[in-house]
């Protein structure tokens, strides 16, 4: 193995780590959206507030974080996003004490603004350390990291705030009178702060870790800088990177809606919480499966453009089965409506469209690279907008009816997966 490719291994392996944050921080979410409903006597839309909150931040820094970047460098400025992350964590404990739901999504923005910091820095990374040609791969890799946390996370959670008798509890809470219902709901919300406490703690210690690690800063100006591209005079001349960045709202949109609502769907259903919380992770272990033959097949025996095709199509078959198909099911050990093995379908559906859109977003970027990565981490706003449509949808007709919000975003990934990418040039 060249010095180079070892190099290319060692900054891998850390990037690996930072993208194990990355899962943990993101799909905790699915177990608090449930947990502040109850605790903090929330409506279907208030409770979607969380994932607003925590991702809204990526529209508000992504851009300033590529000038971050470009001044204190790749490793600074992530050293600087795991402190950011801790600081939102410990927020969590004077929230917890009051009880204040409006602290709380404080503190999910401040982890947000931290997370958006390391992902425009770590993206880039697994983009160019390497073959273009396996760029999907290697992202792939990546979000097998990503979505092993994301199955640790919920399951890790929910074992230490969620107690087996709570199912009863939460459907007597309502019940209570006002002064007992604040008892309970106080002892409730402070199950968090042990756990975010040691989350503050990791995330502090990491910063140190990266700050000084061996990973070594990105170079954009050795990037490949054709002349039509050098000539450009603004990002937004780049309509396939644009077009990317779309893509990217409605794909983390669609995604983190049928990983954040399943436990809330599975409750419709007359599921308890106690048993529903196990279905995110089975939508990630789905959507794991999907990486894994990812890595097995391509580019040898299907490209990853190709690959990126059949998901955004599998994603609208499994939409309009989500809607459609009704009937009870008995499948690992779950009686309950088919429809929800569907949504754990579309985690497979999910699992290439991430690794599919950044390379063919970013190719030919050159000296823009830095700029063009944090505009398609600008795209995971779509996890503040997207849950509160369906949030919306679910209150005024019903928990099934808000998954209509999922058919326009595999729409328009197909779109993008088939032709979007391929435009180089705006013409009206």
């Amino acid at each position: 193995m060249s010095q180079e490719n070892k190099r290319n291994v060692i900054s891998l392996l850390i990037i690996c780590v930072v993208f194990f944050v990355f899962g943990f921080a993101t799909w905790i979410n699915a177990v608090l959206i449930p947990y502040f409903k109850v605790a903090c006597q929330l409506t279907n839309f208030q409770s979607y507030l969380v994932a607003f909150a925590f991702y809204i931040s990526y529209l508000v820094i992504s851009v300033p974080s590529s000038f971050l970047l470009q001044k204190i460098g790749f490793k600074k400025g992530m050293m600087t996003g795991f402190f950011i992350m801790a600081f939102g964590a410990f927020i969590f404990i004077p929230a917890a004490m009051a009880r204040s739901y409006p602290l709380f999504l404080a503190g999910l923005f401040i982890i947000g603004i931290g997370l958006a910091i390391l992902q425009t820095a770590a993206n880039p990374y697994v983009t160019i350390l390497g073959a273009k040609e396996r760029a999907a791969q290697r992202i792939s890799i990546m979000g097998i990291c990503n979505k092993t946390a994301g199955i640790i996370a919920p399951l890790l959670l929910a074992a230490v705030i969620i107690k087996p008798t709570d199912s009863q509890l939460f459907k007597e809470v309502h019940l209570m009178d006002t002064a007992q219902r604040n008892l309970v709901l106080d002892a409730l919300i402070k199950r968090v702060i042990p756990p975010y406490a040691v989350v503050g703690c990791i995330l502090t210690l990491l910063g140190i870790l990266i700050r000084f690690s061996p990973l070594p800063e990105v170079d954009q100006h050795s990037e490949d800088n054709r002349s039509d591209e050098e000539a450009a005079t603004s990002i937004f001349r780049f309509p396939h990177l644009i077009l990317g960045a779309v893509a990217i709202f409605f794909h983390v949109g669609s995604q983190v809606i049928v990983i954040d609502t399943i436990i809330p769907y599975a409750q419709g259903m007359g599921m308890p919480i106690t048993e529903a919380k196990v279905f995110p992770s089975y939508t990630l272990f789905a959507t794991i499966c999907g990486y894994l033959l990812g890595i097995s097949l391509i580019p040898w025996c299907i490209s990853q453009k190709n690959a990126l095709r059949v998901c955004t199509l599998l994603g609208i078959t499994f939409s309009l089965l989500v809607i459609y198909s009704k009937g009870q099911v008995t499948f690992l050990g779950h009686h309950t409506d088919i429809s929800i093995w569907f949504m754990v379908l579309l985690g497979f559906a999910n699992s290439m469209i991430w690794a599919g859109i950044w390379p063919l977003a970013l190719d030919g970027l050159g000296r823009h690279l830095k700029l063009g990565a944090s505009l398609l981490i600008m795209g995971l706003s779509g996890n503040a907008i997207m849950p509160l449509i369906y949030g919306h949808l679910a209150d005024n007709y019903s928990l099934r009816s808000g998954y209509w919000v999922l058919l326009p975003c595999y729409f328009f990934l197909t779109f993008y997966a088939f032709y979007g990418h391929k435009v180089k040039r705006w013409t009206f």
